[in-house]
């Protein structure tokens, strides 16, 4: 199963019609539901020894911090979506990433075509003035689209 980038509504012309997939594919999203859910069964099987355990004050720390981060990364590779709306390539994670066409010096696709069903295709964007991001996306027309954008931002007389 492929997955499609949706088309929202536009305001009249092709430029502000925006393409939205999620940021990773679908087998990788169900990967890490279910390693949440058999993480989150084991810890429940282990609760009793865990209470019994002769826990520190920084190791019950660690091991807490730990856990939620395990918890908090897992669901946002579930939910995570990326979108590109009216040159802007923007994807939800745990902190919300950004970036517009006009502000990238170079773009960099990372695509392994018979793999995409565990490795999601990437974008490594660099942005002018320093700084680098990388972005996901399901379905790789949607990065492919951005970096159509950041060519027609490019100066001509830069091809050399």
């Amino acid at each position: 199963m492929t997955a499609r980038p949706s088309l929202a509504k536009g305001r009249g012309d092709d430029a502000t019609q925006a393409l939205e997939s999620a940021a990773f594919p679908a087998g990788v999203r169900a990967l890490a539901a279910v390693l949440l859910a058999g993480l989150l069964l084991f810890g429940l099987w282990l609760s009793p020894r865990f209470a019994q355990a002769q826990w520190s004050a920084g190791g019950l720390a660690l091991f807490a911090a730990a856990a939620l981060m395990v918890l908090w990364m897992g669901a946002w590779i579930v939910r995570s979506r990326t979108r590109l709306e009216d040159g802007e390539l923007s994807q939800t994670w745990v902190w919300h990433k950004r970036v517009h066409a006009a502000d990238a010096a170079s773009v960099k696709l990372v695509d392994i075509p018979g793999l995409r069903q565990v490795v999601a295709p990437r974008l490594l964007v660099r942005r002018r003035g320093g700084g680098m991001t990388w972005f996901h996306s399901a379905d790789p027309r949607l990065l492919t689209a951005f970096c159509t954008q950041v060519a027609r931002t490019q100066p001509t007389n830069a091809r050399r």
